[in-house]
Order: C-alpha cells, then structure tokens, then sequence
C-alpha cells in the first residue's frame, strides 16, 4: 500500500481463506460467526475429555501462532483454543470497525458466551493482555485464572523504545509509515519485529524465520492490515487515558481470578518495572520474573511459563480441595 490515508474498513464479505495461515502438526482452524465479527479459533484435540478449558489472546500484530509452542506444553492440563482478534490472524474486521480494547473484549465474550466453554484459564499477552484484564473484571464467572505476559497496562512514561508502536496510534501515521517503508522486505520487517520483541533474536531458528517472512508477505497483502493495527494501537493508548473504575489499573484491582504475571527483563514494549506495581494491583497473583526474555516469553521460552502455570494450577486444585474438605468437616 502506498496511500498515505489509512485503508478502510472492508465490506463483511471481504475474508482471508481460513487455512492460509501456518498450522503446527495437532492443530486445526475453524471459523466461529457471531453477531458483528467472524472469529477463527487455533485449537488441539484435548488429551482426555475431562481437560479443563484454556484461551489464549495475542497481542497487537500477533495471532493464534503466537500461542502454539505454549499450548503444545499444557497437552494434558488443559484443553486449549486460541483465537485470532478481529481484523488479525485468519479473522476478518469487526463490521463497526471497533479495534478498541473494549471491542476485543467484547469479542472475547462472545466466543465464550456462545462457546459455553466458560469459566476458562484465561491467558494474554501485549494487548492481549490488556484484554483479558477487561475480561476478568467485568465478567469474573468466565475466569478460572489469569496468566497474563508483558500485559499493555497504563505506564505513565513509557521506554522510548515502545514509542514508534504508540505513534502508529496518530491519524496518518500508519499510511505515513507504509509509504516511507514501501521498499523494505518482508525480511527486513521479520528481522524489526524480532529485535523488538524477543530477548535474544538469535534463538529463532531458520525455518522459524522463513515462517515468519512467510506470514508477513500474507498479512502486508490483506487491505485491512494497517487498518487493524492503528486502530488497535489507537484502542490501547485511549485505553491508558481512561480513569474511574473503567481504568485498566482499576479494572486489574477487581480481578477474583488467581494470576499469574510474566515479565521480560529485556521487553521493549512494556516496562519491566512494571512487573511489581503489576503484582500489587491484582490481589491474588504471582509474578515470574524472566531476565533474559523479551515482550513474547511464551515464545522465548514456553517451558519455563508452561511450568508456572502447571504451579498455578496445582495450588488451585490444592486450595479447591481443602476448601471441599473443610466444608465437609
């Protein structure tokens, strides 16, 4: 794209092929129509049928890939779906052009609504984060536990390496930006995108990297893509200027769900400092502190964020059963 104004919002029939997207061995893709938006949904058939229900969220330009190396490890604990956003991934735009937080909340909601899979392990990550936060508080019986990584909560001054992503927030900024990089490669673009998120590029692998190209040539084609992300960019700056009980801080102090909270001692986009302030604001919560990692930890290093949870939820099902024995007694 070479204007400088920022595309439109497509017609409701303009949709990506559900399948274009990179599937991991065990995965499959459905799409989900609801009121107003159109979800395509990442799963893995659960180990057993007793599996307690998992939904992971990406983050701003991410998808439901982005959750694949995690949900592999939680095989057997969980039964896992992760959904694209509307107007990322597989998924087409929401039909009233709504990229606020509250809109991918709202999308959220509405999966699980019509879903019934609720309460869920609910976990997000960036801006996904951000929106399971909106979630947990406003509907706390569709959250068993929280796991929230590098969450886009509030920062009063924000690291300058997170500002370029906040500017792509202003008017005119995104088709600016298309038209100064018009030239790049999609290489070039994978190789921005890691040394921002991730602690150490370096450990993404060759076939890891073309992948990544691959997904990039894929997104930079759909006339929608720089659409979804100012406006998503623009929902998470206006998220962080609300006060009252609908600021995000404020909302964090609301959530009943355990949590768990996960930072990178090497994130560019959202403060490491932040980590403590984090583990206050959310009342029943545990912080995992990963010096080396980035903005994705649960793409750097999924083992590690896997083994958490899997404490998280055994001291869940620990409490739950001194709860029942208690009661019985």
């Amino acid at each position: 794209m070479s204007s400088t104004e920022l595309p439109s919002v497509p017609a409701a029939g303009v949709m990506p092929r559900v399948g274009a997207v990179r599937v991991a061995e065990g995965e499959r893709l459905r799409s989900v129509g609801l009121p107003g938006i159109t979800l395509t949904i990442r799963s893995r058939p659960p180990a057993r049928k007793d599996l307690p229900p998992a939904l992971f969220v990406h983050g701003l330009g991410g998808s439901s890939q982005n959750w694949t190396a995690l949900m592999s490890r939680l095989d057997g604990l969980v039964d896992g779906e992760a959904l694209d956003l509307p107007g990322f991934g597989d998924s087409p735009p929401p039909d009233d052009g709504d990229y606020s937080v509250t809109g991918h909340a709202r999308a959220v909601i509405r999966h699980l609504d019509a879903s019934g899979r609720g309460p869920v392990h609910l976990f997000g990550n960036s801006l996904g984060g951000a929106v399971a936060t909106r979630v947990a508080a406003v509907r706390p019986d569709l959250v068993r536990t929280l796991t929230l990584v590098s969450p886009a909560l509030p920062e009063i001054r924000a690291q300058r390496t997170a500002w370029p992503t906040a500017l792509l927030a202003l008017p005119g900024v995104a088709g600016l930006f298309t038209r100064l990089t018009k030239e790049w490669s999609a290489e070039q673009r994978v190789r921005g995108v890691l040394a921002l998120c991730y602690g150490d590029p370096g450990i993404v692998t060759p076939e890891g990297f073309r992948d990544a190209v691959e997904e990039m040539e894929r997104r930079l084609a759909l006339p929608y893509f720089w659409d979804a992300m100012a406006r998503s960019a623009r929902g998470v700056v206006n998220a962080y200027t609300l006060g009252g009980q609908h600021g995000l801080w404020r909302q964090a102090e609301r959530v009943l769900a355990p949590t768990l909270l996960v930072y990178g001692g090497r994130d560019q986009l959202v403060g490491y400092r932040m980590a403590q302030r984090a583990a206050r604001a959310f009342r029943d919560s545990r912080l995992l502190s990963l010096p080396d990692a980035g903005h994705v930890a649960m793409m750097e290093d999924p083992d590690t964020v896997a083994t958490a949870f899997r404490e998280l939820l055994a001291d869940l099902e620990e409490s739950t059963s001194s709860v029942a024995v208690g009661a019985e007694s």
